[in-house]
């Protein structure tokens, strides 16, 4: 039987999102759901407690980014494998649902190309910084994620992937739950955050869209926050990649996962 057969959903939270809620309302879905996070708010905790500068770069197009130096990816590792990771862990525990932590790394299970030389603006100029180990996923090895669900456990995955030189890459979690649903050949793909769904205006939440086409290339959307933008990168990644559906809905609300996949929040489409 194939994993988009099988009815698998891969639900993506980010720090935003309240993780008792979500690990509470996995409970009915274990053996047909990965759970994919990040966690930029514990990452710039740490970073602090450990004296490590947070950076962004910006890019001449304006999109902006987590400047990964060796540090920084040190201190992203050690977050998002040592504490938010270990949370939803014991918060999925809680609710008698079986699951296992994984990186990127863990059998090979996300590769990435670093960007080994990228354009940043500073102070009005362009710079080249050379020493950033971000970069963009080129592929998912889904073979560990298979046997876990087929055993019954919920996977829960963050980066960093395994660059192609055999070193961590700090590659974007809304991305990789993408591919992962793309890999697995999921039923579902619910990207949860905080705020109701896709906002026509960003600063109205009654602006709700129930639904939001997106183009095949170019441009997006809605995208008047820098992390809607890259959910809705995400969203259609995903439908390209054969993802029979993808939905950006609230995590703050009771039982977020269920309400997405009853159609609460906004519904991607490609157009």
């Amino acid at each position: 039987m194939g994993a988009g057969s099988s009815g698998i959903v891969v639900v993506k939270c980010g720090g935003t999102v309240p993780a008792e809620t979500v690990c509470a309302d996995l409970a009915g879905l274990a053996g047909r759901a990965v759970l994919v996070h990040g966690g930029a708010a514990d990452v710039d905790r740490l970073a602090r407690e450990l004296g490590v500068p947070a950076r962004t770069l910006v890019s001449p197009s304006g999109v902006t980014s987590r400047h990964t130096d060796p540090a920084m990816l040190e201190v992203l590792t050690l977050a998002l494998a040592g504490r938010v990771k270990p949370r939803l862990l014991r918060a999925l525990a809680a609710h008698g649902v079986p699951a296992v932590g994984l990186t990127g790394l863990d059998g090979g299970l996300l590769r990435a190309r670093r960007k080994t030389a990228q354009r940043t603006v500073r102070d009005g100029r362009t710079a080249i910084v050379r020493d950033d180990h971000s970069g963009r996923l080129t592929g998912v090895r889904p073979r560990v994620l298979n046997v876990l669900v087929g055993a019954g456990f919920v996977p829960v995955v963050s980066p960093p992937a395994l660059g192609e030189d055999g070193t961590p890459v700090n590659v974007d979690a809304d991305r990789v739950a993408a591919a992962v649903a793309g890999a697995l050949r999921a039923e579902r793909l619910v990207l949860l955050t905080a705020a109701p769904g896709v906002l026509r205006d960003a600063s109205d939440e009654d602006s709700l869209l129930d639904r939001c086409p997106l183009p095949r290339e170019g441009p997006v959307p809605h995208a008047a926050s820098g992390g809607m933008h890259r959910k809705l990168i995400a969203s259609r990644e995903a439908l390209l990649a054969g993802v029979p559906r993808v939905s950006i809905g609230d995590g703050r609300i009771p039982r977020p996962v269920t309400a997405a996949l009853s159609g609460a929040g906004t519904t991607l489409e490609i157009i």
